[in-house]
């Protein structure tokens, strides 16, 4: 499978308490991989999904230093090496109990252009983070992306990444963007976005009226799975929760890890599967 999306450094700062404007506050900051697209890859990698990622890096010591990551997570490698620009850069700050704060530099990440991203071979599968669509420099790659697998007859699953980006967008566009996909993958609050439904039930259902499947992620409640008429729900798995970064990324790829194996399986399966990979990664700090 090709998963598109961004590839960036995470600095996450851990704090000891709530924020202190003005003043100072004690945390524990750490370095690690991160990015969307990457983070997804890096899952798939681990679970034995073969898997290829289409995106961009700088030509700055950050970037060498993901790719030789990503190559030793065996994860397949379609990143262009943008000369002048800067690897992207998120800085997390975590709260107690694990709610952070993104502040976001996309760097070479928003030069990702159309030919930067292969076609899934038949029968294959393209996974897009939805930040590709949220700009308008890498929106090309990421319409592209999806027409040219849907073309191929591969199955598309998409994520929205994140409310205030896809607000400032527009949601009547993204959501005639990605009007192909087969499987949404929204988070609660970007499924109320979506649809104006307050109830995530209700968002589910609603999401599920235009595409096969929608699986809605609901923090500590677990997650659900909306196709047809059929609704499943399944409780979070247990964590001591440390650090949310990188949680959708992790549920994305367990559920598409089983959600490809076998299409039209089992939904509690591929939902167990993607809240158990969450429930490993908010138990430590970064997201993979």
């Amino acid at each position: 499978m090709v998963v598109v999306g961004d590839v960036a450094t995470d600095v996450v700062a851990v704090l000891s308490g709530e924020p202190a404007p003005g003043s100072d506050r004690p945390a524990a900051i750490r370095s690690r991989g991160g990015g969307a697209g990457a983070n997804v890859a890096v899952h798939l990698a681990a679970l034995g999904t073969p898997v290829v990622l289409a995106g961009c890096v700088g030509d700055d010591p950050a970037g060498l230093a993901l790719v030789a990551e990503l190559t030793a997570a065996g994860v397949g490698l379609a990143l262009r090496t943008v000369p002048g620009a800067a690897t992207g850069t998120i800085v997390s700050l975590v709260e107690p109990g694990g709610q952070r704060s993104m502040l976001a530099d996309r760097g070479a990440n928003l030069d990702l252009r159309p030919g930067d991203v292969p076609v899934p071979g038949p029968g294959g599968h393209l996974h897009l983070s939805g930040y590709t669509l949220l700009d308008e420099r890498p929106r090309a790659a990421g319409l592209a992306a999806l027409a040219a697998a849907r073309a191929a007859g591969c199955t598309v699953s998409v994520d929205p990444a994140s409310t205030g980006p896809l607000t400032a967008y527009g949601v009547d566009r993204w959501l005639e963007d990605t009007a192909g996909a087969d499987l949404l993958l929204p988070n609660a609050d970007e499924a109320r976005l979506l649809t104006g439904c307050a109830d995530p039930t209700d968002a589910a259902r609603a999401l599920a009226t235009a595409h096969p499947a929608v699986a809605v992620t609901l923090g500590a409640d677990g997650a659900l799975w909306a196709a047809g008429d059929v609704l499943v729900h399944r409780p979070a798995h247990p964590a001591d929760v440390v650090d949310t970064t990188g949680a959708g990324d992790a549920f994305t790829a367990g559920l598409l890890a089983v959600w490809l194996a076998a299409p039209g399986g089992d939904p509690a399966a591929a939902l167990d599967a993607g809240l158990a990979r969450a429930a490993g990664v908010v138990a430590r700090t970064g997201a993979r």
